[in-house]
């Protein structure tokens, strides 16, 4: 079991994309990013299927096939280029996992995996005639099912800033979530994690803010239920991508909370950022910089504790690139 420490940001990870040897061919898919940037900042906690159910390495590649049932309906199964099924074997060690995954907040996947990919892994035709890349890994898809919350990512789409960006951003809302719960679930922690959350719901799903917030108008009772909603809104909101446009409205938010204590400069200046961003000529981190500079020259508590603007560790320089 894979207990919650609040003071670890646990993320499982296939062991391959840490280096490990653990590959059909004996080798690894080391990841840059998870084991020279992200490491620093999370826990990782390596586990590779093939290996758990006994397969070895170097093993015989596994391939998912597409195989017709008795009653003529498509089944797809994983097996071994030795013609062993492994498929009830991934699946349990899937379901047996994923219920001990209550203390993880992430999890990155090898792509194109047949047990561990999240989509597009590659499918045969039972005859040994043509494939199509439209399955999902064994392993994955057991994960995905039994933990609808986790956030999942692969590791091929880290390559992608703004997939990047939005799986860390998720990684540490949810390990925020599982602190809150940690402590002790309250109506008033619940609304005081609402209100940090604010700008960043909006600008992942404004409707999914209106929601939420009128989903906590009565928190008189079944907290606990009102509770369960209110994350399995929130996750599915911050799994959206957020547009230009979307950021480019809650800037404009923030910056009506300095528009007395501003110079006709400082006004200007800001509003010249915010509209770089919003033509694509300076990235987020520009006008996010910008407004902590305000922030800290005019302090105001309720903009300070909004994760808008601090989501993740600046050392990763993820809205660099976005």
């Amino acid at each position: 079991m894979y207990k919650f420490d609040p003071k670890i940001i646990r993320v499982g990870i296939s062991g391959c994309l840490i280096g490990q040897k653990v590959r059909f061919d004996g080798g690894h898919k080391r990841s840059d990013f998870c084991t020279e940037q992200l490491i620093n900042h999370v826990e990782f906690v390596p586990f590779c299927p093939e290996m758990a159910i006994g397969l070895g390495t170097p093993r015989p590649s596994i391939r998912l096939i597409s195989a017709s049932s008795q009653k003529g309906a498509s089944n797809i199964i994983a097996q071994t280029a030795k013609g062993e099924d492994v498929t009830e074997a991934l699946r349990d060690y899937g379901r047996t996992m994923a219920a001990q995954f209550g203390g993880l907040s992430g999890y990155v996947l090898c792509a194109k995996s047949p047990s561990c990919g999240m989509e597009r892994v590659r499918v045969y035709h039972e005859s040994g005639q043509g494939n199509a890349k439209d399955g999902i890994g064994i392993y994955a898809a057991e994960l995905m099912k039994a933990q609808p919350l986790l956030p999942l990512e692969e590791d091929g789409r880290l390559n992608d800033p703004l997939l990047r960006e939005n799986f860390v951003t998720r990684v540490f809302a949810l390990h925020d979530w599982q602190c809150l719960c940690h402590k002790g679930m309250t109506a008033a922690g619940l609304i005081a994690f609402h209100s940090r959350y604010k700008y960043l719901l909006m600008a992942h799903h404004r409707d999914s803010y209106l929601q939420l917030g009128k989903l906590l108008s009565d928190l008189s009772c079944n907290l606990e239920a009102i509770a369960d909603t209110y994350i399995a809104e929130l996750m599915h909101a911050l799994s959206l991508p957020v547009t230009r446009n979307n950021h480019t409205n809650v800037l404009q938010h923030l910056q009506g909370y300095f528009k007395r204590l501003l110079n006709s400069g400082q006004r200007q200046e800001l509003a010249d950022t915010i509209n770089q961003y919003h033509q694509g000529i300076l990235p987020l981190f520009a006008p996010i910089t910008l407004f902590r500079h305000y922030l800290n020259e005019f302090p105001n508590d309720y903009l300070q504790q909004q994760v808008y603007l601090n989501p993740h560790p600046e050392a990763l320089r993820l809205r660099y690139g976005i």
